[in-house]
Parts: C-alpha cells; sequence; structure tokens
C-alpha cells in the first residue's frame, strides 16, 4: 500500500501544478504534506494486521499444545504432562498482549497461587503443584478439562481483539517489565521451575513486535534501531547459556549472580525499546 499511495498523491499533484492560481498551489501542497502521514498510516496498519496473524497462529498452537498437556493429566501420564507444560506454555507467553486482553479468561488459564480466591483458582499453575510438588494428576483432572475449554474460548475472543500499532508498541515493552520486575524473581513457575521458558517466549513475543516495527524505525533513527537490535542479541546470548537440549536448565540453577545479570540484560533491552512510540510517533 505504501507503494501505491503515494505515486497517486504525486500524480494528482502534477494535474494541480498545471493550474496557475495560489489556490491551486497550496492545494498540491496540502496534499504533498498528507502522502506521508496517509502512507505511515497504512504501513502501522499493516504492521498490526501481521502481528494479528502472528498472535493468532500462536494462540492456535496454544490450544493445540494446551489439549495434549490436558489429555496427558486426565490419562494419568506425570511425565508427559510435565514434559509438555513449559513448551505449551510458550506459545501464550509470546502472544501475552493479546491473549491477556481478556480479563476474565487471563486468570482461569493462567492465574498463581494467591493471585485469586482459592475456590476460584484452576489453570495451568494449579496443575503444576500438583504435578511436580505432589507429583500426581488425581484429582486435577477436572482442571484439566476446564482448561481445555477456556483456551479453546480463549481462541474464539481472540477474533473480536482491535490489534492497535499503540496495543504493538507497550506490548512489546511490557513483555520485557514482566520479566524484569515479577518472573525474575521465579515467581511465576514456582513448582516446576521452568521459568526460563516464559523468559525466552517473552523475549520472542517482544521481538516479534519489533521486527514488525524495525521498517518505520529504520526510516527515522537508525541508530536506536541498530542499539536495540544488539540488545536482543546480547540477551539471547545470556539465555543461550541456560540451554539444555530443546528446553532450558531449571531456574534454580541459576546463581544469584546470573539471575542479576540476566534481570540487567532485559532491562538494557527494555529502555531503548521504550524509545519505539516516541520515535514513530514524532
Amino acid at each position: 500500500m505504501k507503494h501505491y499511495k503515494l505515486p497517486v498523491a504525486l500524480l494528482l499533484s502534477s494535474s494541480l501544478l498545471f493550474g496557475c492560481s495560489k489556490t491551486d498551489d497550496k492545494s498540491t501542497e496540502q496534499i504533498k504534506n498528507k502522502a506521508p502521514a496517509e502512507n505511515s498510516q497504512a504501513d502501522l496498519s499493516k504492521v498490526s494486521a501481521d502481528y494479528r496473524t502472528f498472535a493468532i497462529a500462536e494462540i492456535d498452537e496454544f490450544v493445540k499444545k494446551t489439549e495434549a498437556f490436558a489429555n496427558a493429566v486426565i490419562a494419568g501420564d506425570v511425565e508427559k504432562a510435565k514434559e509438555l507444560y513449559a513448551p505449551a506454555r510458550m506459545h501464550y507467553e509470546r502472544s501475552e498482549p493479546i491473549a491477556e486482553a481478556f480479563a476474565e479468561l487471563d486468570p482461569k488459564i493462567d492465574a498463581r497461587e494467591g493471585d485469586v480466591p482459592e475456590s476460584e483458582w484452576g489453570g495451568y499453575h494449579r496443575i503444576e503443584k500438583g504435578l511436580w510438588v505432589e507429583n500426581t494428576t488425581k484429582g486435577y483432572e477436572q482442571y484439566a478439562e476446564q482448561l481445555k475449554k477456556d483456551v479453546k474460548l480463549l481462541r474464539a475472543k481472540v477474533e473480536t481483539v482491535e490489534v492497535t500499532p499503540e496495543l504493538l508498541i507497550t506490548g512489546a515493552v511490557d513483555l520485557l517489565n514482566e520479566v524484569s520486575t515479577s518472573k525474575v524473581t521465579g515467581e511465576e513457575d514456582r513448582y516446576s521451575h521452568t521459568d526460563l521458558y516464559d523468559f525466552v517466549a517473552n523475549v520472542e513475543g517482544a521481538e516479534k513486535i519489533y521486527e514488525l516495527l524495525s521498517p518505520a524505525l529504520k526510516e527515522k533513527d537508525k541508530e536506536l534501531a541498530k542499539e536495540i537490535e544488539q540488545r536482543f542479541d546480547a540477551l539471547y546470548g545470556l539465555l543461550e547459556k541456560y540451554k539444555n537440549g530443546e528446553g532450558y536448565v531449571s531456574y534454580t540453577k541459576l546463581s544469584k549472580d546470573q539471575v542479576k545479570e540476566l534481570s540487567q540484560s532485559i532491562n538494557e533491552l527494555a529502555e531503548p525499546l521504550s524509545q519505539l512510540g516516541i520515535v514513530l510517533e514524532g
């Protein structure tokens, strides 16, 4: 759309230039000045549409992986359920700017112990406690059944979400801030200690938003874009140290200094990333 609108604007401007009046000159100037704003708007609309496609694809995978996880719980297969737990949740964590938009569903799917009244607590973390603390699925089948229903409802509701550039810009930073302010403490996956899976997924979600916005950013501030990319590389370099096959080591394996180093790297990325909105809207 960007390459279509500009020639049209220029064609209109050329036609108006054949007139000799000052009014025509003024009209021409208005059309010329309007074109970049329209192009920018069109670009950001495409970014929003592309992110929507990405998020829906992630939630589709989340539904599929959640069903496999829940079915393992229902079948009483503790080890299989443990194996599927963290990889399934990564799809939710990558798409959190959209997934968390539904205030009534997010607690049902992702509430931690103490976030909601005990009688209302269900979802992934309730089952996590059964698997890792009690080493059983007995009594957790009902939570698994409800979890399947809730993620399917989430998928249906996602169709109604309006994805705006503002949501993306704030969402990218929020994903990182959530890691550095709360998840870094280990409170998210407090029983399984699979927190690094969540960290990586949040960073990947933020990176996807940046990738979509980066062409517009590079037009306005190449240095900022370069800095953000360097900070992403540095953070991924740190996370790579904790890889274990296809997954990640237990969060309990990290020393206090390693946790601090990880937190600092996340903050160092969040700082320039937070300037996205200022630059793109400026």
